[in-house]
């Protein structure tokens, strides 16, 4: 599969203390989209399924569900579909809730997409509509569906679509091309140039960011 990244511990973007995995590559191209770097289609960004469902096998930390996003996870369905059953033969107590540009509608039209929905408990579903973002805690913009997809999914949420607080996770990552700073959840709309501000005047310089052309 094509993978941006995966991190432990994620607390937004989902119930509880989490694992967080996105993929590369996406088509779609949402205007106002926070995470550009994830659209290309890199092929240096290949990582075995095996590896990813090592990685998740290593944690040694609790791990309430899997979050996954991208990038355009349903654009890479054998793979996605392939990890699914991993988590699921790894884990049958945690929810998986999966994230996607295209629309709910088209997803279940599609045999690929619908075997993915199968193996997950809720999917945040639609294009990211940068003029529609209204602080949901899940949804990008108020167009998107939040549609839960198993009884846990149900129990974990339908409570959780309106009325809790936006977050915004912090990683600070040092690889070989020097220091990286990763947003993990769902900023409201000028969030992010907020904090780009605010980082200017206490003399950090932000350099590249992924939410701008």
């Amino acid at each position: 599969m094509l993978l941006s990244k995966a991190h432990y511990p994620v607390t937004t973007l989902g119930y509880g203390t989490r694992a967080g995995i996105w993929t590369q590559g996406c088509t779609i191209g949402c205007p106002g989209c926070l995470s550009r770097d994830t659209w290309p289609a890199d092929p240096s960004a290949s990582a075995p399924v095996e590896a990813v469902l090592g990685w998740l096998a290593s944690l040694s930390g609790p791990v309430d569900g899997v979050t996954i996003s991208g990038g355009e996870p349903f654009q890479q369905p054998l793979a996605v579909a392939a990890l699914l059953r991993g988590i699921r033969a790894w884990r049958d107590d945690l929810d998986v809730l999966i994230f996607s540009g295209f629309a709910y509608s088209r997803l279940i039209r599609d045999p690929g997409s619908r075997e993915i929905l199968g193996l997950c408990d809720a999917v945040v579903a639609g294009p990211y509509i940068d003029g529609r973002n209204d602080g949901s805690p899940l949804r990008g913009s108020a167009n998107q569906r939040l549609v839960p997809l198993s009884d846990l999914g149900r129990a974990r949420y339908e409570s959780l679509v309106e009325g809790t607080a936006p977050r915004v996770q912090v990683s600070v990552d040092d690889g070989p091309e020097g220091r990286r700073v990763y947003y993990i959840g769902i900023p409201r709309r000028g969030d992010m140039d907020q904090l780009n501000t605010a980082l200017e005047r206490a003399g950090i310089h932000a350099g590249e960011v992924s939410w701008r052309p």
